[in-house]
């Protein structure tokens, strides 16, 4: 392998530094991907459960335990528990706001690699050939097949080197956004979810509250009456 770079001259070195740029940013998507991995049913479920039951540390506490952008989300809500409903959900689209950059983390630098690499390959092929010219040149426009080979060989090089590199950089691209996509859909699930949980839990709340006063107000009225 390097026998074979150091047959295409200066530009295979450059796409040799470019394609271990790309395969150290693919290895810290996936680290990144597969840390934040987590089951948003499971979590909403759990957190849910603790709401209803007004057990909010315990909902704080599961949400700040569990790794990735819809926990920490879902954080954020909980820590504004009190707020209105149009106002929590202000804080939810924050929140997720925040959490698209983290996500999207080195994307655009693998894209710009998948662009950048057949360019430069183009460039070596120039090269090598504009190298197979200046020796046809030299000898009076004549040159043998040996003096002419190692510009042929240097172009070809180059450039598959460059697609080589470009083609599966950009589909590790593409598979990066999808799942980029889904992480912000999941957000976006999780935030309109916790606020409606957090409402309701609320308004449950409020309704059993009352439920007690008119029996406390009902209890005070029957004895008034028996007396």
């Amino acid at each position: 392998m390097l026998q074979f770079i150091g047959q295409g001259g200066p530009f295979a070195y450059a796409l040799a530094l470019l394609a271990f740029v790309s395969l150290l940013l693919i290895f810290e998507r996936i680290f990144f991907f597969q840390r934040v991995k987590i089951s948003v049913g499971d979590l909403l479920l759990g957190l849910a459960n603790h709401v209803r039951k007004g057990a909010f540390a315990e909902a704080l506490h599961e949400a700040a335990r569990a790794p990735g952008p819809t926990a920490r989300v879902a954080h954020a809500i909980l820590m504004r528990k009190n707020l209105p409903r149009r106002d929590l959900r202000d804080v939810a689209k924050e929140a997720g706001q925040l959490e698209v950059p983290r996500m999207e983390r080195n994307l655009r630098a693998l894209y710009g690699i998948a662009l950048i690499t057949p360019l430069v390959g183009m460039l070596g092929t120039v090269s090598g050939l504009a190298k197979t010219f200046m020796e046809m040149n030299k000898e009076k426009g004549f040159a043998s097949a040996a003096e002419m080979s190692g510009g042929v060989y240097e172009s070809l090089v180059t450039t598959a080197l460059g697609l080589s590199i470009a083609i599966p950089v950009y589909l590790f691209y593409l598979f990066f956004y999808g799942r980029v996509k889904r992480m912000v859909h999941r957000i976006e699930r999780t935030g309109v979810e916790m606020v409606n949980i957090i409402c309701d839990a609320r308004e449950q709340a409020e309704i059993v509250s009352f439920r007690k006063e008119a029996k406390e107000i009902s209890g005070k009225k029957k004895k008034k009456s028996d007396q």
